[in-house]
């Protein structure tokens, strides 16, 4: 990598900052998922360490507000839907407003970034919210009353449990069962049983089996076998490029959100050393928008959910960059994929142990 090449700091927390206030037209297709797009500029800023500097307090009193106006309960329990979207503002929570799993963890994340002091959270109703998404084969879906059902809202649910250090809302030997079943035969996971291995699903099988206590059913060397780990440690090293970058598929173009979703199972699996750090870095550098942001290959625009994977992967696998300040980033925790500091206020503040 040039010695000259830099991580452009400012120009991607412009980039986040200018996303919080109304996204650019070629994303406003996201807009229904409001929730994970503030989750990822905030996630930006928390890892840049801008976030003081690129909002206000009041802005960011504006923005816990925002978020916690997103928390509904009904005969589910107790989430946060994505965004008010095209709901009243008086309205209650129907059939076709409902809480969804997904942004209900990016919603905790985001708090957490903004340092909530979570009086507000409904911690039983969240539990109740948890157990209503689990289906029979132990998976979970989007949403209490049907919608996607696969590993990525199964990872979604473990953080949560994790975060409010309550697991009696799931059934864990259930839904380590699934997990397993969706173990492929490259070593990867599928995003449900029998499907292609994918590095997004790898990363939440592998976050999820690391977050989930221990059962007598699972103790914990038997989640994964030395044999599985070795298979999903090299099927996940395979997949970086020569570009540097990560496939999310075997045999398939690098994609910046992939060398977080591999690189970051690597890390869980302790194998993070296996990553070509130098290559890696210098892929990421050339996704760099000359206006700030990251994009998802070199000559694409930025967005979001790039630039904060991006950002996050290279928290957590670092490359000596001598004298260049630039790429020096805060630890990131691989497991709830947060910085460590937002991470320690979460584990704090989150707990259902703090329900007055």
């Amino acid at each position: 990598m040039a010695a000259s090449s830099s991580l452009a700091r400012g120009g991607h927390s412009l980039h986040c900052k200018r996303c919080l206030i109304a996204l650019p037209f070629s994303q406003v297709e996201v807009d229904p998922s409001r929730i994970a797009v503030i989750f990822y500029c905030l996630g930006s800023l928390d890892i840049l360490d801008t976030l003081g500097s690129q909002s206000s307090e009041l802005e960011r009193e504006t923005w816990r507000d925002w978020l916690w106006e997103q928390q509904i309960s009904g005969t589910y329990g107790t989430g946060f839907r994505p965004s008010p979207y095209v709901t009243p503002e008086d309205a209650t929570a129907s059939g076709y407003d409902l809480p969804h799993l997904v942004m209900t963890y990016t919603a905790l994340n985001s708090l957490s970034i903004l340092r909530d002091n979570f009086v507000k959270l409904d911690r039983k109703g969240l539990v109740r919210f948890l157990g209503a998404c689990q289906r029979e084969d132990g998976s979970f879906s989007a949403l209490p009353n049907g919608g996607e059902s696969d590993l990525r809202m199964l990872y979604c649910a473990f953080v949560i449990s994790s975060m409010l250090k309550d697991w009696s809302g799931i059934d864990v030997d259930r839904a380590i069962e699934y997990i397993r079943q969706c173990y492929s035969y490259e070593g990867g996971y599928g995003q449900t049983p029998g499907g292609e291995a994918l590095g997004g699903t790898t990363y939440c099988a592998v976050a999820a089996l690391h977050l989930v206590p221990e059962t007598q059913r699972y103790p914990r060397e038997s989640r994964l076998t030395r044999e599985e780990r070795s298979r999903t440690i090299r099927w996940l090293v395979q997949n970086q490029t020569r570009s540097g970058g990560f496939s999310g598929r075997t045999n398939k173009l690098a994609d910046a959100c992939y060398c977080f979703w591999c690189g970051a199972a690597l890390s869980i699996l302790g194998a993070g050393d296996l990553v070509d750090e130098r290559a890696l870095a210098k892929f990421l550098a050339d996704c760099q928008f000359k206006f700030g942001g990251i994009s998802k290959a070199p000559g694409e625009r930025p967005d979001p959910y790039h630039t904060y994977l991006s950002l996050a992967i290279l928290s957590i696998i670092s490359t000596d960059h001598g004298d260049n300040e630039s790429w020096k980033l805060p630890r990131l925790d691989a497991l709830w994929n947060a910085t460590e500091s937002t991470v320690a206020w979460a584990r704090e503040h989150i707990p259902a142990n703090q329900e007055p």
